[in-house]
């Protein structure tokens, strides 16, 4: 009779937690795999290919021509949509481009860049530039310019960060934010990063 009553308690307790398993952990939603759209858009030359964001402007008439009119850079430019500039100091006009100078005899960030700056070599996750900025101002506004060659690429190829903003102190107090540069060049760099040589 003991054992009867224990093999009884035994079926009670397995049912009553066959009863909860079911009713708890059965009827939750399996999980749903998180998918990650990719909302990056590819172009591609005979000499690479990038990935940008879909909401840049792609173009690819695109000279660099501060070096005057014969001496034009042709590359391609990737605009940075409005929305991103609106409500700030921005200007709508920043880009990143991609460049060649097929007669390069050394392929430096300098020799991309009007002002006379000194190159220099760094690495990133395993690929070599040659890195080159300036910075001029004129009536109000900032003009900032960072070069990334890739060192021994052929032709000497670069990527050009372009950067036009006013500057912050020339508007009203709360007319105009200052814009987010760290989320900017993040958005470069991945650019950046996407190209790949062919």
């Amino acid at each position: 009779m003991k054992e009867i009553l224990i093999a009884l308690a035994l079926a009670a307790v397995l049912s009553v937690a066959g009863f909860y398993t079911w009713k708890v952990l059965g009827s939750r939603a399996p999980a749903v795999p998180q998918v990650v759209v990719d909302t990056r858009s590819s172009y591609a030359t005979s000499t690479y290919s990038v990935k940008y964001p879909s909401d840049f402007t792609l173009d690819m008439q695109y000279a660099y021509d501060r070096f005057g009119p014969k001496k034009l850079i042709n590359g391609t430019r990737f605009i940075i949509p409005g929305t991103m500039a609106t409500g700030t100091n921005l200007s709508g006009d920043t880009y990143l481009s991609v460049e060649q100078l097929p007669r390069a005899k050394r392929c430096t960030g300098d020799i991309y860049l009007q002002a006379n700056v000194t190159a220099r070599d760094i690495t990133e996750n395993g690929t070599e530039y040659s890195f080159a900025s300036s910075t001029g101002a004129a009536a109000g506004n900032v003009y900032e310019e960072q070069v990334y060659a890739l060192a021994t690429s052929s032709p000497c190829t670069a990527v050009r960060y372009y950067i036009h903003s006013a500057a912050i102190e020339n508007f009203p107090t709360g007319m105009v934010r200052e814009f987010d540069r760290g989320a900017l060049l993040t958005e470069f760099d991945k650019i950046r990063q996407s190209l790949v040589l062919q």
